[in-house]
Formats: structure tokens, sequence, C-alpha cells
């Protein structure tokens, strides 16, 4: 429509009127128009916001997994040493917060001579003298030299494994003048056989330790040890060494049991779980995953561990594994354990790796450069400061309430600037970022984060659960998977034994050997205690009758 003018206006007012109404009609919509374009430019910048929100989402993760594949593998990272005062309360933003600046103090420490460590002493020396000639003796004068002292130097020698047949010859007595009469009591007397560890079983507790220490301790698979033996010349198979396994478990029941209790006595027990793979296991398909669960607790200075397979990561294991236990557990945050914060007669604590884990997790994948500081660095600051409060009472050796009282003057305070600090960048960063995983998991952990404050037997960690699952996950790298659900429980029995000997300072292998050649003469519960390894000392299972082969 052309633009009216004096000219183009009609005279008649009900023509003007209607030209009024159409204009007012044509502005309406056009200011309709420019709503709905509005409408849709807003819509359009949201939903570019959150493709940009996703993208950098996407970027954390992906600079996360790069960082795990080819990075370090340690949460450890340098402190930086320029960095100004961090501020508590009256916080910037993400963008300026650094951390704190650490003074840290290094102990005073006698420096080693350098060179080769000398040899252990308890190892048996064999002498060999390299003398000069008997003509080389005498001096050019003619006078007799005469030794003035020796130069010694000693080199490690290795035997390699001998397998050697120990005959156990039982002769036998009979009564000729009784031969051929029906008499009272045989007329032929033999010893009897003495007793073993696996019945009529042509392995000896010598043989046997030597076998599972191999297989549980050092990850070495049954069928890789059968051609070990093979190479010494000897017919040992992978299912007879299977059999063996699951007949020494059997026999070491009495001992579990009691170590089970052994276990539940304690003040703490540290709980955690890992997958394991049963290939024959009914009703389940052979890639199901099935759960090794560890417990580590017992009387202090004297742990036991206990490891215990279940087809399900169900918190009915949990509920197995701890009934009847007063006292507290330390979990990780797996929401199997949520039903400890309900039960009166435990006392639920956290686990502060975890947490630290989280946030370097988020500074790994915040894909800052290097020396420049964000968020997550401040929060693993904080943590940092806790844990050097740890390491300066491991290095005094405090005692647990003297450890109680250090907490409470300098952790307890960290905590709660640690805590106004995660409240409020909980309001500022993105929910479902890994700095906002990060945040939101330490405050739903937070009360039983803070349990270890009160109770000086525990750590801040869950550190010792994993450490004891640890050897398990290091030998399914290499077995790979237990055949039937009874091969896997036979093998959470000897872990357990394996790891508790290691635990209270004992070879796994002079153990084993020790418990195969005990077992079968205890009778009582008093003779089963006397094999825990909690129970024995180093020089308890030192192996005094090797050389006489008994």
């Amino acid at each position: 429509m052309k633009p009216a003018t004096e000219t183009t206006l009609p005279d008649d007012p009900e023509e003007l009127k209607r030209i009024i109404v159409h204009l007012q009609q044509e502005q309406d919509r056009l200011q309709q128009e420019q709503g709905r374009l509005q409408q849709e430019r807003n819509r359009l910048e949201r939903e570019q916001d959150r493709y940009e929100q996703e993208i950098n989402l996407l970027h954390e993760r992906i600079r996360l997994l790069y960082g795990k594949l080819f990075g370090k593998k340690s949460e450890k990272h340098p402190a930086r040493e320029d960095s100004p005062q961090l501020p508590l309360f009256d916080m910037p933003e993400p963008a300026e917060i650094e951390p704190e600046r650490e003074t840290v103090e290094v102990p005073s420490h006698t420096r080693q001579k350098r060179g080769r460590k000398p040899l252990p002493v308890e190892l048996p020396r064999v002498e060999v003298v390299h003398d000069i000639d008997e003509a080389e003796k005498t001096c050019g004068c003619g006078a007799r030299l005469d030794k003035i002292g020796e130069d010694v130097s000693e080199k490690l020698d290795l035997i390699p494994a001998i397998i050697r047949v120990i005959r156990h010859i039982r002769p036998k007595y009979a009564c000729k003048q009784c031969e051929g009469l029906e008499t009272e009591g045989g007329t032929v007397k033999i010893a009897p056989p003495p007793p073993q560890i696996i019945d009529k079983g042509i392995a000896t507790a010598g043989l046997l330790a030597h076998i599972l220490t191999a297989k549980f301790c050092d990850a070495l698979p049954f069928y890789r040890q059968e051609k070990q033996f093979d190479r010494l010349g000897a017919d040992v198979g992978r299912a007879t060494m299977c059999n063996w396994a699951m007949k020494a478990a059997e026999a070491c029941q009495p001992v579990l049991t009691l170590l089970h209790r052994e276990i539940r006595s304690g003040p703490l027990i540290n709980i955690d779980e890992t997958t394991v793979q049963v290939l024959d296991e009914p009703g389940r398909a052979a890639t199901t995953k099935s759960y090794m669960w560890v417990c580590r607790g017992g009387p202090t200075g004297t742990p036991g561990i206990r490891y215990h397979y279940a087809p399900s990561r169900s918190s009915t294991v949990a509920r197995e594994l701890l009934d009847g236990y007063a006292g507290i557990v330390q979990t990780d945050g797996y929401s199997g354990y949520d039903y400890l914060d309900h039960d009166p007669a435990i006392l639920h604590a956290g686990c502060l790796a975890h947490v630290r884990r989280k946030f370097d997790e988020a500074r790994r994948g915040s894909g800052k450069p290097s020396g420049k500081t964000g968020s997550a660095d401040v929060a693993l600051s904080y943590i940092g400061k806790l844990y050097r409060i740890e390491s300066e009472a491991k290095r005094k050796g405090l005692t647990s309430e003297e450890l109680r009282t250090l907490r409470q003057e300098r952790a307890k305070p960290i905590f709660d600037d640690f805590r106004t600090w995660l409240h409020k960048k909980a309001t500022q960063v993105v929910p479902k970022s890994l700095l906002g995983v990060a945040v939101h998991y330490a405050l739903s952990q937070w009360d039983r984060l803070v349990v270890y404050l009160e109770h000086g037997e525990m750590t801040p960690d869950n550190n010792q659960a994993e450490n004891a699952i640890r050897p398990f996950v290091v030998g399914r790298k290499n077995w790979l998977f237990a055949g039937t659900p009874k091969g896997a429980r036979a093998s959470a029995d000897l872990y357990s034994l394996i790891e508790t000997a290691k635990a209270n300072g004992l070879e796994p292998y002079r153990y084993l050997r020790y418990l195969f050649e005990k077992l079968p003469f205890a009778r009582s519960t008093e003779d089963y205690q006397a094999l825990l390894p909690m129970r024995l000392r180093p020089e308890d299972v030192e192996l005094k009758n090797i050389a006489r082969g008994v």
C-alpha cells in the first residue's frame, strides 16, 4: 500500500474509518509477528546456550578421558609457589580463585650412604676362597708372607626350584606264630599314615603352599604353572592344581570362620567390592558380572581381611557381611551402603579420597593452561591440607586420642571453611559439569566425611579396603575369570588367608606352609585360633625343617 497523502486520501468519512481500521490491524499483525520472531530468537539463543553447555561438558569428559589414557595416573599435582592467600568467606568468582600458598615443613633426616645395599644377613652364605699359589707366598727376600687381611665381595646366587619325591615308608609287622589263627586284634600292625591337608593326595604342604602363593600372591595362573612344572620334569596339570586349591580352601574353613569373627571384633570395618567374571554360573550368562567383596577390620594393629564372593552387588550382601556388627563402617559413596545411615548400631563413615578423585577429574577436564588454577584446585588445596595433618601425625606416631585432639584443633576448622566454599560454589556451577558433580558429591557425603574427626583409630579415606582388594584386581588381569562359583568362593578364602598374613607381617609362602602342616592336627577352637595370622609372629613360621625334607 502506498503512503497516503492529502491529495490521495478520500473525502468520505466511512472510507477513512476503514483505512484507519486496516492500518491498525496491520500494525497489530506486525507487532505479533515481531513478538513471534523475538520468541523464536530467544528460543534459538536458549538452544544455542544449551548446545554450548553440552559441548563444554563433552569437551570436559574428552579431556578427562585423554588424561586417563595418556596422562599421569597419579592424583598428585605440584602446588604453586606464587599463589596468593585463599579467601574463605569473601570469595571471588571461580576464575579469580587460586589455592592457598602452603608452607611445608621438611623433617630432618640422615642421608644414606650411596652404593649398593648390603645383602640380607639372614640369607645362607657359601664361602669360596680365591688364594694365590703357595709359590707366590714367599717374598723376594726369602721371607714367608703373612696374612694381613682379606677382601670380601658378596654375589647373589639362585638355585632353581627342585622337584623331589618324599617317600613315606611304613613298615608292617606280623606274628608268624598266630598266622592262620583267629585272634583278638589284627595280626599285622603298621603305623598310621601321617595326616595331610589333602587326604590321599600327592601334594605336600610345601608344594601346595608354593602353587597357591604363585596363583594368589604373584598372579601366576595355573596354566602357566603347569608349563613351569613341565620344564622341571613333573606332570602337574592345571585341573589338578585347581582341585587342590578348592580342597585346601575347604580344609581351612574353621580358620576362616574364626577370621571373620576376628574382623567383626574390632572398632572399624572397611568394606569395598570389585567385579569378577564367573563362566559357569547356573542361570546366568558367562559375561554377567559378579562381585568380590572385601572386609578389613579387627583389633587395631592386628587386622584381618576377608574376601567374599557374591553374584550381585546388592545391599543384601553387605547386610549379610555386617549382620550383628556394632561399630564404625567406612565405605565409598555406593548407594548399596546407604542403609547403614539408618542402622543404630553402626556409624557410617565416608571416603575423602573419592571426593578428592572427583575434584581431580574436574581439574583434568577443565582444560586450563599449565600453571593456571581453577575452582577444582581450590578444593584440592583444602583436601591437601587435611592430608598433610595426617602425614604429620603419622610421622610423630600419635596415639588415637592424641590424633583425635589434633584433628579437632586443626582439621575441623579446615572442614568448616571447605563446606562454606562448597555451598557457595554449588550455586555457581553447572550441576552436570565435572566440577558440579564433584561439589554436589562432596556435600552429599559430608556427614560421613567428618566422622573420622572424632575417631583416632580410623583414617580419612577407605584406602585400606581398596589396598586390600588391589591384589585381587592385579590377579584378575592375569587369570581373567573364575570357572565356577565354587572356584570363586575358594579363591576368596585363599585370598583372605594370604592378604591377612601379609597385613600382619608374615611371608605368604611360609605362613601357608606352616598352616597346611599344622591344620591336620588341629582339633579344638584353641588349636584353630593359634593358626590365625594375627596370632603368629614371623619367627613362628620360619622354614626350619626344609633341609631335612620334613
